[in-house]
């Protein structure tokens, strides 16, 4: 595998990361991967929550937690009261709402910088995974004596591909902080 393949297949897995990453911040509506970051205690062992529930979306501001089992609601109410959703749990014996209230003006610009930082890290990271390839590419030209012009197109090629990477998480940021920042 050639470095620019390597570094591709790196900055792709980081562009994976941050798509699930955002999938998680809270925006005006209510989403299923809100909770999929949240563990029960289930028969003595931490599950994810789709394991123990389907989690669906009635309403806008409202997700609806059914367990397959009735033994996991305690635990999954307990779960969800410890994350930090930072909404209270309406348990009524076989399901588990969580409402959403509508989020204050301050709050979606507090949210708009979060994606902004989670965006930087994701630039930085992809940087960094540039700068590898690059030093990989310097020790197989020192190596293998390749000539200069040669070194200098595949250098071209690694940061064709970080200015591609980058510019993907630059959009994806843009569009989260505009979902964030919607009404």
């Amino acid at each position: 595998m050639s470095e620019k393949d390597k570094a591709e297949a790196s900055m792709q897995e980081r562009i994976a990361k941050l798509k699930d990453d955002l999938s998680g911040v809270r925006t005006g509506r209510a989403n299923p991967a809100m909770v999929d970051h949240i563990k029960v205690e289930y028969y003595g062992s931490m599950v994810p929550i789709k394991q123990v529930a389907a989690v669906s979306v009635p309403e806008p501001r409202t997700l609806e937690l059914r367990p397959w089992d009735a033994n996991a609601l305690d635990p999954l109410d307990k779960a969800l009261q410890k994350s930090d959703l930072g909404v209270p749990t309406q348990n009524d014996g076989k399901v588990i709402r969580l409402n959403f209230p509508t989020m204050t003006e301050e709050r979606r610009k507090d949210l708009s910088k979060q994606v902004g930082k989670i965006g930087e890290e994701y630039r930085v990271s992809i940087r960094s995974d540039r700068k590898d390839a690059m030093d990989a590419i310097k020790k197989r030209a020192k190596a293998e004596n390749l000539p200069e012009d040669q070194v200098k197109a595949f250098e071209g090629a690694i940061q064709k591909l970080t200015d591609k990477f980058v510019a993907d998480v630059d959009a994806l940021i843009e569009e989260k902080q505009k979902e964030v920042t919607t009404v």
